[in-house]
């Protein structure tokens, strides 16, 4: 015999299964806590209620006892010991954090080391370039077999040039050296030398007492031949281009660092670079520019690096890892665990007191190792929840409490004054109660780069600090205007 359900009785079915599911894991934290909800039928006349609510649907709330959410289910209290109104956050008693395994730790200051790695290539240096023309209007003779990518030392030969116009000039001016007048000989070498005839060609034609119209063009440094346009036979102009040599004594490694990270970077900064064509061996060199120009194809920034390159080693093309370091800077630290990644926002568990945990939104910077610097969102010396702290976040999601918004008023602080917002600057003008900083942007409260002047509540906080000093500071934003509480001189920048 068979029946089939009503859809009403089967949508009570389904809600009855829900709560029973749910009254089960309600059960099992309780139970792992050392306590039990109390029900709205026994009361507890120690403990005032906030309101009613369905754990299904916790953004509902009602103001009377046996109440049923949209949901059919029966409502439980909510107390004012256990999160909202004055006092939010979700309450777990010590034996279930132990029972947990939660560990708490304070946010810190510390020093953050850079800890960025790029790729890049070798290339030439071209500030190491030298061209050579010819000085005058001629004929090739003769080529030396030189081609393009041949490495050749300073000195070498090109080609051998005929010269016609300084044949005539040289005669004219052995002619009037044989007559002993200083000053007519000293006008015909001054004409000499006007001709583009260099200053060896010269005291040769002296040395010797004959016309020399045929010229060695040469290498003026060593490097590598990248252009050759001279041969046999061939007519050249006054001025034109023979050949192009790049020196090899230094060449260039450029990196592609994401402009998302490449804030930091600075010229001058050491760096270390390590090549597949040469494993286990790293170079030094430091950053000599950060071009000016982002590749839109990579959203990438170049970062020029200039390496001495001993025994011509380095060869343009090789493939490179870099690894920027060298520079650190103080910065608010919490252990990079800690952290709850949404997608959308980034949150950490504070640890309050009387075992209340509430999540905090935070604005985070930089990350190195197990730390990730804290922009926005913390102050120094606040505890959060290191391990753990998921299973906290799904509770706090389930009892509807809402997450502390960035730039909200500390729930604890630390002896010291903590500061909200953090940059860095360059100390334009500064006084016993004031300073005058030309600061970068401020992201977490929309500021952009611009020149200000900052309350300065105690002279100790830019004790040994002067004018053109590049700091980096701390501040908040009480109603007397914004105060500086903490600065320091930023070092190799």
């Amino acid at each position: 015999m068979s029946f089939e359900i009503p859809q009403r009785a089967r949508l009570s079915l389904a809600a009855a299964l829900i709560a029973l599911v749910a009254g089960g894991a309600g059960y099992g934290i309780a139970h792992l806590g050392g306590q039990r909800e109390p029900s709205v039928q026994s009361g507890d006349a120690g403990r005032k209620v906030l309101y009613w609510y369905d754990p299904m649907v916790p953004q509902e709330h009602y103001n009377n006892p046996g109440t049923l959410s949209s949901m059919g289910m029966k409502t439980i209290p909510k107390y004012v010991d256990e999160g909202g109104g004055d006092a939010p956050g979700v309450r777990i008693d010590p034996a279930t954090s132990q029972t947990l395994g939660l560990r708490t730790v304070a946010v810190r200051r510390g020093e953050l080391a850079s800890s960025l790695t790029a790729t890049g290539t070798v290339d030439f240096n071209q500030r190491d370039v030298a061209i050579v023309q010819a000085r005058a209007g001629g004929f090739v003779q003769r080529v030396y077999g030189r081609a393009p990518g041949d490495v050749v030392g300073a000195g070498a030969p090109l080609a051998d040039i005929l010269v016609p116009e300084w044949g005539g000039a040289q005669a004219e001016f052995l002619a009037v050296r044989r007559t002993g007048n200083a000053a007519l000989t000293q006008a015909a070498r001054q004409r000499l030398m006007l001709l583009g005839m260099p200053a060896g060609t010269i005291a040769s034609v002296e040395r010797m007492g004959r016309p020399q119209n045929v010229v060695t063009i040469s290498t003026p440094t060593g490097g590598v031949i990248k252009t050759l346009a001279v041969r046999a036979g061939m007519t050249m102009a006054a001025g034109q281009t023979l050949a192009e040599v790049n020196g090899l004594g230094t060449v260039w490694l450029n990196a592609a660092v994401p402009e998302a990270v490449a804030g930091p970077l600075k010229p001058g900064q050491s760096v270390q670079a390590t090549l597949a064509a040469f494993p286990g061996e790293t170079l030094s060199g430091r950053v000599s520019a950060i071009l000016p120009q982002t590749q839109a194809d990579s959203r990438t920034l170049t970062v020029r690096i200039e390496l001495p390159n001993r025994g011509g080693r380095l060869r343009p093309g090789m493939f490179a890892t870099v690894s920027f370091g060298g520079t650190t800077q103080p910065a608010l630290l919490v252990p990079s665990e800690a952290l709850i990644r949404t997608g959308k926002r980034t949150l950490v568990m504070l640890a309050l007191e009387k075992g209340r945990y509430r999540p905090a939104e935070v604005q985070t910077g930089r990350e190195a190792g197990d730390d990730t610097e804290i922009l926005a969102g913390l102050s120094e010396g606040e505890k959060i929840v290191a391990s753990g702290q998921f299973l906290i976040d799904s509770e706090a999601s389930l009892t509807g409490v809402e997450a502390r918004p960035i730039g909200g008023v500390a729930a604890a602080k630390s002896a010291l004054t903590a500061a909200q917002y953090e940059t860095v600057g360059k100390i334009e003008q500064i006084t016993a109660t004031s300073v005058t900083l030309s600061h970068e942007p401020v992201p977490a409260i929309g500021w952009p780069a611009m020149t200000m002047t900052f309350q300065l509540p105690d002279s100790k906080i830019a004790r040994g600090l002067k004018t053109g000093d590049r700091v980096r500071f701390g501040f908040d934003r009480p109603p007397a205007g914004p105060t500086v509480r903490r600065m320091t001189k930023v070092v190799g920048q």
